[in-house]
């Protein structure tokens, strides 16, 4: 579904996000389903069964529910069950489909992704339905991503890998400032070493090459576009010596900074 136009979406008039009842089932129909149902789960317990598969879920789990798929659930009436369900069609060719089922971790752009989807009809925006559309692909997208790709991020918690960005944009926002390890590492409330690991691990650069591609960077910037020499490029960017500033500008770039003015 990657390489297939928003436009060949057929959006069926079967969507919603609700809170199931307490006594809430899905039966298991005679039929199997007719298209394509996004299911996902945003709270409680349950149990789905999938072409007499059972499988246990809870939030974050997210089904792509298929053509001629045999599908009910049930869940505890302590704990329901909140669930966006899609149901759409594609009138084109599919090659690549996301997998019936995964467990998402990091669930904060799929849910607004799915929320935006069920309020553009709530409110008949203007457009709503080229924007379900675009928003529809962007949700399979967002799972074929997760099943190719296995980010360095994921090897740390979400919230060491947010610290470390948040680090990292620090630099790139004060690229003219002595930056020191132990310094950022104390931005980051982490020992120096355990810091520096966890930075190149995430990040895929040492804290030291970061902070001079930060400089050299931004000096590229100035050169180019405010109309600043050299020297006072240097100066801007915490070079004390302009020789050493052009140096290892030539270093990363394979231009001297007169040559890139």
């Amino acid at each position: 579904m990657l390489h297939i136009s928003p436009s060949s979406f057929i959006l069926k008039p079967s969507f919603a996000k609700i809170v199931c009842e307490p006594g809430w089932k899905w039966h298991k129909r005679e039929k199997p389903l007719q298209n394509y149902d996004l299911f996902y789960v945003w709270s409680g317990e349950g149990m789905v069964t999938l072409n007499d598969q059972q499988i246990p879920v809870s939030k974050g789990s997210c089904f792509l529910f298929r053509k001629g798929d045999h599908t009910m659930a049930t869940h505890n009436p302590q704990r329901p069950l909140v669930l966006t369900y899609i149901h759409f069609d594609v009138d084109e060719p599919v090659y690549e489909v996301p997998g019936p089922y995964r467990k998402l971790q990091d669930t904060l752009d799929f849910e607004y992704m799915l929320s935006r989807y069920v309020r553009l009809f709530l409110v008949q925006a203007y457009g709503a339905e080229e924007e379900a559309r675009l928003i529809l692909k962007q949700l399979l997208i967002y799972l074929l991503r997760e099943e190719k790709e296995v980010p360095r991020e994921k090897k740390v918690s979400n919230q060491l890998t947010e610290i470390i960005h948040e680090v990292a944009n620090f630099v790139i926002q004060h690229p003219g400032l002595p930056h020191k390890v132990e310094d950022l590492a104390g931005r980051a409330g982490l020992s120096p070493r355990y810091f520096s690991i966890k930075f190149k691990e995430i990040i895929g650069l040492s804290v030291q090459s970061y902070i001079i591609k930060a400089r050299i960077d931004r000096a590229q910037h100035l050169l180019l576009h405010a109309g600043m020499n050299v020297t006072e490029v240097a100066d801007a960017l915490g070079y004390r010596d302009i020789f050493f500033f052009s140096r290892q500008f030539k270093q990363y770039t394979g231009k001297s900074p007169s040559e890139i003015r």
